[in-house]
């Protein structure tokens, strides 16, 4: 039978336990998205609490795109020392650690009257409005490019894996939903064109680690909104990603414009509400060959438990619950608590840098 804290692996990853850091951005990076004191701080706090895997808050692969003020960088060679500190303190206390990987897009209100920010077609976006420039098929390889420089610097690094973002209305995502992605080349149309960047960038990863370091995908189940990726379209995405040897996908959902149907839902009050992209991680993983991983709302050992047995579900994977609680592990491996404490408020994020405002000290 399979516990929360059996030994697991992916790739060759070696995990206490079955709980994952989920990426946040913290807004603690300097203006350049170099590593400060209080970001690593942030890192080694989740390590002393015997989180499994800690997965970073995305880092921006390309030097002039930065969605948001405070958010980490991967961009050139200068982070890779950087970094090393940060991996070192996270391995001391016995956590493996995966940086998250991304281009942000038009999904952002940061300075976007002073950057040209790439998207598949030339659309405004649901939420914000901004209006990409579209990507020439020169711009998708040197962002694919991009992609492979990053995981290349996070190995460099001393990170046990990658990450790389496909969900929640990002540039990647933007390729897999018909709004943003209106093209009539071979990146737009069906599903298996929408998803050919994807494909495309994970190769170019694979390529440039190697087959023996961990590559992740994090990706929606659904979009929620009108004009959307279709669950059967993700489960397509995820079984051609299985094929091709993807170590692990990281399941969840929405996008800005889905609002109360996004990734981070409000008042998480009842073990009813908790894990709402369950049933969607848990046809993904009946269908791949994969370690899958279910983010959203899981706040319960109860809940986790009971998804252990009776789904293949491997990995449980929790944001805010750890700006509130990074000890949270700890808690749960000593059976102190049997559940978060966080409220699911969503206030945690501010312009001094996202904490946790409910029970901050």
């Amino acid at each position: 039978m399979r516990t929360l804290f059996d030994s697991t692996k992916i790739n060759n990853i070696e995990l206490n336990n079955r709980f994952i850091r989920s990426a946040t951005w913290e807004n603690k990076a300097d203006q350049k998205g170099h590593l400060t004191d209080e970001l690593l701080k942030v890192y080694q706090e989740l390590a002393k609490g015997q989180v499994g895997l800690i997965i970073t808050g995305y880092a921006f692969v390309i030097k002039d795109e930065q969605p948001n003020p405070g958010m980490m960088g991967i961009y050139d060679d200068s982070f890779i020392k950087d970094y090393k500190k940060l991996t070192d303190a996270v391995h001391q206390h016995g956590s493996k650690i995966v940086l998250q990987i991304a281009y942000g897009g038009t999904q952002t209100n940061y300075r976007p009257e002073n950057r040209v920010i790439w998207g598949p077609s030339t659309v405004p976006e649901m939420a914000t409005g901004v209006v990409a420039h579209e990507m020439t098929k020169d711009d998708i390889n040197t962002l694919v490019k991009a992609f492979g420089d990053a995981a290349s610097r996070a190995k460099s690094a001393g990170f046990d894996g990658v990450e790389f973002h496909g969900a929640h209305g990002y540039l990647l995502s933007q390729f897999l939903n018909p709004y943003h992605n209106q093209r009539t080349d071979e990146y737009g149309g069906d599903i298996e064109n929408r998803a050919r960047v994807i494909f495309e960038t994970y190769n170019e990863i694979r390529r440039r680690v190697g087959e023996d370091y961990a590559v992740m995908i994090k990706i929606n189940c659904r979009d929620f909104v009108e004009q959307e990726l279709t669950f059967e379209e993700s489960l397509y995405v995820c079984k051609e990603l299985s094929k091709r040897g993807i170590d692990a996908i990281e399941v969840s959902g929405g996008i800005a414009a889905a609002k109360e149907l996004g990734a981070q839902r409000k008042k998480i009050n009842s073990t009813e509400k908790e894990a709402y992209f369950e049933e969607y991680a848990a046809e993904i993983a009946e269908q791949v060959d994969t370690k899958v991983i279910l983010v959203g709302g899981i706040r319960s050992l109860d809940v986790m438990d009971r998804l252990l047995s009776e789904t293949k579900i491997d990995y449980f994977s929790m944001a805010r619950p750890f700006l509130s609680e990074p000890d949270l592990v700890k808690h749960f491996q000593e059976k102190s608590k049997t559940k978060a404490r966080c409220v699911s408020c969503g206030s945690c994020y501010t312009p001094e840098g996202n904490y946790c405002v409910t029970f901050s000290k």
